[in-house]
């Protein structure tokens, strides 16, 4: 049954001024460079992000991908998550280590953390090992929120806060 309100809309019409909003939008705002001096790092409970794609950031030219930078001070750790999986991380800076789903994957600098993608989701949490180097993990994965929503399907939760978060 439709609500009041649908009987009062003409989505097509809403389709050709969502597409007009759209292309006035990327006419003029949108960022082909994203430059990473114009990204504040921020403290969440995931631990310190800079982001340069996401589904609530609108001045970029592309809008499928998640991408941002997570930093982790020496000696320390991400929050731990459960999500769907489906990233691929690649380790700038740094050496230590991630728990998937409970199971201890060493890496260091140049190598690539691939989260598998799970009906059921996966728990994610990394480890910075060195003593006086942050960590720089540079993460991206589909843009898939508007499709299946945050949970993508598996879940999402923030299951242990990033110690930075939790101490500030």
């Amino acid at each position: 049954m439709a609500s009041e309100k649908d009987n009062n809309v003409n989505f097509w019409d809403e389709l050709i001024r969502l597409r007009d909003e759209e292309r006035a939008r990327k006419s003029k705002d949108t960022l082909a460079v994203v430059k990473g001096k114009g990204r504040p790092l921020q403290l969440s409970q995931q631990g310190f992000m800079r982001w340069y794609m996401h589904p609530s950031i609108d001045d970029t030219v592309v809008k499928t991908m998640i991408f941002f930078v997570q930093e982790i001070p020496p000696n320390s750790r991400s929050g731990l998550i459960k999500c769907q999986g489906n990233q691929v991380i690649y380790v700038w800076q740094g050496k230590g280590y991630s728990m998937i789903d409970q199971v201890k994957h060493p890496w260091e600098a140049g190598d690539v953390i691939q989260l598998p993608l799970r009906p059921n989701g996966v728990t994610c949490q990394h480890y910075n090992d060195d003593p006086e180097l942050t960590v720089k993990l540079v993460c991206v994965e589909p843009n898939n929120v508007a499709a299946l929503g945050v949970d993508k399907g598996s879940g999402f939760e923030q299951l242990e806060l990033a110690p930075e978060y939790e101490n500030r």
